[in-house]
């Protein structure tokens, strides 16, 4: 029988608690201290577990009493130094979502782990709950056809953060479920919010990621709701799943729901949509805490030597999408590319100082037949002059 690891957690905010709750409660876990800055949350949670012990240093925690793993619950700004100097000390590190401020820091965080022969892991939850795994075998087996659209909502009033908006906050849920349902690297992203209480801090977001195949993904956040909104629909060519998490008997229901549209038609007349209402199947669903099952992988692939299911890679792909997101709102929306490619109108292309002057010109385009047989023509007249040194588009 193999040794319990030792752990250790740092963050007992809003978090936090629930770690150490369900690492506390796994066999093969020892639960070895918690830090915090704020020793009023230590002196709450020593009631609670009075055997663990508390530390309001984290290098302290690093270095005194001998742990094997360290689990990161604090604010995104902190992740990446914290994890850094966890894998530095040779410590197996579990960091919640996002990974991290940015794709660069993700990529030194996996290289270091990888040196070392560490474990690293990131907090995606959702995606090791039954509703979700359940979503996954329905996709997986055909049962919806093919995937047309996903769209997601996360709504509720508050928790308000200072250092990341809404969309960092909130869509990391969603994005890593999509992820994990569409099977593929989403394309490009288009982003739009609205800061309404802290200036320059989005409290309102929309998400359009583009995937392969004419698939798409929208995803709404807020923290400006007055009701708590957790709901995801997937869009399929035959049938169409409704995940509500929030609900606490039927969290996925499946509708035999469709449109189709006449393989082959000689007049308007003959076009009709032909609009398929069926049954509507609610899966059984196993009651299980979804943190727990995370936390047990995390144990388990350090003992074993296996890669997580959302590892390093998973939690890149995850901030890569963030951070184009952010991009994409500084622009008013304008698309980006997610392969590191601009697109759209997010660029803005210079103008040398010598323009070339282009004279009048008459474009004569034709366009398709009316529909009563006489043809449509536009002339297009260009009109520019010679561009200053200063000139914009």
């Amino acid at each position: 029988m193999t040794k319990p690891i030792k752990v250790g957690v740092v963050g007992c905010g809003y978090w936090g608690p629930n770690l150490i709750r369900n690492f506390r409660s796994l066999p093969d876990c020892s639960l070895k201290m918690m830090c915090d800055v704020s020793e009023n949350r230590l002196v709450h949670l020593k009631t609670l577990y009075p055997e663990v012990e508390g530390e309001t240093n984290y290098n302290n925690m690093l270095n005194g009493v001998g742990l094997d793993a360290v689990i990161i619950a604090t604010s995104v700004k902190s992740h990446y130094p914290m994890a850094r100097a966890s894998l530095l000390s040779g410590k197996h590190t579990f960091i919640e979502k996002p990974m991290a401020s940015s794709s660069q820091e993700c990529e030194e965080l996996i290289d270091i782990a990888k040196k070392n022969g560490l474990v690293l892991m990131v907090g995606h939850t959702f995606l090791y709950s039954p509703a979700v795994k359940k979503i996954k075998e329905i996709v997986q087996g055909g049962d919806i056809g093919e995937i047309r659209y996903i769209c997601a909502r996360r709504l509720n009033l508050g928790l308000f953060q200072k250092d990341i908006n809404v969309a960092w906050d909130l869509a990391p849920h969603d994005i890593s479920i999509i992820l994990h349902i569409m099977d593929k690297e989403a394309v490009t992203i288009n982003c739009q919010g609205t800061a309404h209480i802290t200036p320059g801090v989005e409290d309102v977001t929309t998400i359009w990621l583009n995937f392969p195949g004419d698939r798409s993904a929208i995803i709404q956040s807020s923290w400006l709701d007055p009701r708590k909104i957790r709901e995801m629909t997937i869009v399929g060519s035959k049938k169409m799943i409704v995940y509500d998490d929030v609900s606490q008997l039927e969290k996925i229901r499946v509708f035999d729901t469709r449109v189709e549209k006449p393989p082959h038609y000689d007049t308007f007349a003959e076009f009709h949509y032909a609009y398929h209402y069926g049954d509507v199947h609610v899966p059984y669903i196993k009651q299980e805490e979804p943190l727990k099952t995370e936390c047990q992988h995390f144990l388990d692939c350090i003992n074993q030597g296996t890669t997580p299911f959302t590892g390093g890679k998973q939690g890149l792909e995850l901030v890569r999408i963030l951070e184009a997101s952010s991009k994409s709102l500084k622009r008013g929306g304008a698309s980006v590319n997610l392969s590191g490619q601009e697109t759209g109108n997010g660029w803005t292309p210079s103008i040398p100082e010598t323009a070339i002057r282009i004279s009048t010109l008459g474009i004569e385009k034709k366009k398709a037949p009316r529909p009563d047989g006489r043809k449509l023509h536009l002339k297009l007249q260009v009109r520019t002059r010679r561009a200053s040194s200063n000139s914009t588009l």
